[in-house]
């Protein structure tokens, strides 16, 4: 996706923007949106135009929606211009395709915004954005640990029977909670959901640092990873916190590097063992169970070369 900028004495902004925009140019056609007939009229240009540069007098995303789905494929691509960082996200993923270009004001914040939602774009316009090296631990001791806060994180999106995040005491050995898409007899499934444990617990996200999981907040992005290492991105909708019982996990592995991972007292919290999920109401002494293992240590969640002990 192309960054356009409106003609500007900024030379920091024009040095960044595919094109600076004076108002007029040969390949470019220039619809204003104010009711139906300026979508018709955008619609009536594709397939005989390079580009179609769309304004709109009160920012609606139907039309734009509309325009964009008759413009893909017709060599006819699509820019917007936009004037609020509220609208970039969905000018960029209008229909899960986007528009091919924002014109932008010179200004840093919408800049820095837009910039983002690329990077975003091009990771979730990747069939699968990369791996993460998982290793089977055994459990060495299950027990409660009492009440505390419980963190469920609730998506946007559904996840994948064996997708879920990893969590962990440890961010040097954070564990592959399943999302919560296995049905049960006495509850249904919520495959939105990863009942993730307790507040003071790692989660990985999606830039690869870790975060607390009282820091989360609405529209952060973690990393959603299935059984076989593939990782892609999603973003929370919101975090339900209730006080419930917690376990206790404590793990190996066959170096004898030790975690633990506290989680939520309920059968519907389970790990990945092998070829199949376990319910950590029913984990015994010796099952075992996907983690990531990493080293080095980790400074406001980054990771960084040195030693680090946690317990």
């Amino acid at each position: 996706m192309e960054l356009w900028v409106e003609s500007t004495s900024s030379s920091h902004i024009n040095e960044q923007a595919d094109r600076i925009w004076n108002g007029s140019s040969p390949d470019v056609a220039i619809v204003q949106i104010d009711d139906y007939k300026g979508q018709e009229q955008a619609i009536s240009l594709v397939g005989m135009i390079d580009w179609i540069l769309i304004y709109c007098s009160d920012w609606t995303m139907i039309p734009l929606e509309n325009i964009v789905s008759i413009a893909a494929g017709s060599g006819t691509r699509i820019a917007v211009s936009i004037d609020k960082e509220v609208e970039l996200s969905g000018a960029a993923f209008a229909l899960q395709h986007g528009v091919d270009a924002l014109l932008l004001p010179p200004n840093e914040s919408i800049w820095n915004a837009a910039r983002n939602i690329i990077e975003i774009r091009k990771s979730t316009n990747e069939e699968k954005m990369s791996n993460v090296e998982l290793t089977y631990v055994s459990v060495k001791e299950v027990s409660s640990v009492g009440v505390g806060e419980r963190v469920c994180i609730d998506l946007i999106e559904r996840l994948e029977e064996n997708e879920g995040m990893l969590i962990g005491s440890s961010a040097n050995a954070l564990a592959l909670v399943n999302g919560e898409t296995v049905p049960s007899e006495f509850v249904p499934t919520r495959p939105f959901r990863v009942n993730a444990g307790a507040v003071h617990a790692y989660c990985l996200m999606a830039d690869g640092s870790t975060r607390y999981l009282s820091e989360l907040v609405a529209g952060d992005r973690v990393s959603i990873i299935d059984s076989s290492g593939s990782l892609r991105e999603a973003s929370v909708g919101r975090l339900k916190i209730e006080k419930r019982p917690f376990l206790v996990i404590k793990f190996e592995t066959s170096s004898s590097v030790e975690g633990q991972i506290i989680v939520q007292q309920a059968e519907t919290v389970r790990l990945v063992g092998k070829n199949k999920l376990i319910s950590v109401t029913s984990l015994e002494s010796g099952d075992r169970f996907l983690v990531r293992l990493a080293s080095g240590m980790r400074h406001i969640g980054r990771s960084l070369e040195g030693e680090m002990i946690e317990k």
